[in-house]
């Protein structure tokens, strides 16, 4: 799966011994592999060796049915504490997923006009030339929103308002609706300050009333305290060079050496908008530790901070495809506008003129979630979902009625991680 790590401009082999719960069907395929899915559980078991996991864990249903539930590992390596069953780790930008499904019941009830001004819902928003900014570019990433001036501090970031005051003054930074560029963190304050202004409450709990809670998921946008035992620690894979960040894209995407060199050099230059896009106005420090802090989970980042499992992520995407224990988030005609692309019609910010980059190479964006494209196949032409930075990944497929989660505590911002990839491989070979 094609990591928005790399992507977003994050450049920051550990191993662990897996332990994969691999059962029968049957009653245990709840935490276990029905008959026909060996792939996927030897594809997991084979990530352990090459290229390495810590910990991880692989979910897939079909049809609403779960047919692979797959964990294993070590859940802190220095602790040397297992991997369990009820084992949560952050996904990363995995949270846009989940924050584009709840906008979209929202549009699904008729609460929601994505082609309505933000400022109709969120009257603030209209300052800096921003009144005629529709919904559906927030969801697109082409509002033009990616940074805050600032200075906002950590502290000021976890308490929301700070942000949303600072999005309000902030004027975009091209004409908006005419070029994208992916918004890492600003996404989640964007859609889900609209979400709290419609429904009155914040994304987070609105996510646990109408999506955790009616699924039965262990995923949390702010994760309460009780829960932190359940924690997985972060470890990080080894640091790459720029020459093989190329290659990675080169690799994974298909296009020539020299497209590639000069989108990285525009788009990750330091300083560039697309290394800024994830500093929050100097709130979010990369060198710091913070998303091992109580801090941060305990913070809505709706675009970056939701903990969950594999499980949790699968179901989740299983139910905007299919009825899972009687419960379906999405109807097929909601999910049809939703997936349709974006980012095909606009260039991407940062572009030298004259550089063609094909939004099916390397931001296949529709209304929140990724498409499939040729460096994230998935299953399907039809697939839609989100990756996250550091490796784990989720979507799901109309067509095949599939709902997929991978999670990982080895973080690696590799664009050509084959972590997921693998998994997703062995789910199409399981399809036939």
């Amino acid at each position: 799966m094609l990591g928005t790590g790399a992507l977003a401009g994050t450049h920051a082999a550990l191993a662990g011994r897996a332990n994969a719960s691999v059962s029968g069907g049957g009653d245990d395929a709840e935490h276990g592999v029905e008959h026909g899915w060996g792939k996927v559980a030897d594809v997991f078991r084979a990530n352990f060796r090459n290229p390495g996991e810590v910990g991880a864990a692989c979910s897939v249903y079909v049809g609403g049915r779960p047919v692979v539930n797959l964990w294993g590992g070590l859940a802190d390596r220095e602790a040397k504490r297992p991997w369990r069953r009820n084992t949560i780790v952050q996904v990363a930008s995995t949270t846009k997923g989940a924050t584009a499904i709840c906008a979209h019941m929202l549009v699904q009830r008729g609460e929601l006009d994505l082609d309505a001004p933000v400022a109709q819902y969120w009257p603030e928003f209209a300052a800096a030339g921003k009144e005629q900014i529709p919904v559906r570019w927030l969801l697109s990433h082409q509002a033009g929103l990616p940074i805050v001036d600032g200075p906002l501090t950590f502290e000021q970031a976890c308490a929301w308002h700070p942000v949303i005051r600072a999005l309000e003054a902030q004027k975009p930074l091209w004409q908006p609706g005419t070029e994208h560029v992916y918004h890492s963190v600003t996404f989640g304050f964007l859609v889900g300050e609209v979400v709290r202004r419609i429904t009155g409450k914040s994304l987070g709990t609105f996510f646990a009333e109408e999506v955790a809670a009616p699924l039965g998921l262990s995923a949390w946008i702010g994760l309460p305290g009780k829960e932190e035992r359940r924690v997985a620690r972060i470890h990080y894979a080894a640091p790459f060079s720029l020459e093989e960040l190329k290659a990675g894209l080169i690799a994974i995407t298909g296009l020539d050496a020299d497209t590639v060199a000069a989108w990285v050099n525009a788009v990750w230059a330091p300083g560039s908008v697309q290394a800024r896009a994830g500093e929050l106005g100097g709130a979010l420090d990369n060198t710091s530790d913070y998303p091992s802090t109580r801090a941060w989970r305990a913070a809505e980042f709706p675009a970056a901070n939701m903990l969950a499992d594999a499980r949790s992520v699968a179901r989740m995407y299983a139910a905007t495809v299919s009825d899972v224990d009687g419960v379906r988030l999405l109807d097929p005609s909601t999910v049809e506008k939703m997936t349709v692309v974006q980012t095909d019609k606009t260039p991407m910010h940062g572009l030298p003129p004259g550089l063609n980059l094909p939004a099916d190479r390397s931001f296949n964006m529709s209304l929140g979630f990724w498409r499939a494209c040729p460096p994230m196949p998935l299953v399907g032409p039809g697939s839609f979902g989100h990756p996250g930075s550091g490796g784990s990944g989720g979507f799901a497929d109309p067509d095949a009625g599939v709902g997929f989660g991978y999670v990982t505590n080895l973080w690696n911002f590799r664009p050509d991680d084959p972590r997921a990839a693998n998994l997703v491989k062995a789910v199409r070979a399981c399809l036939g």
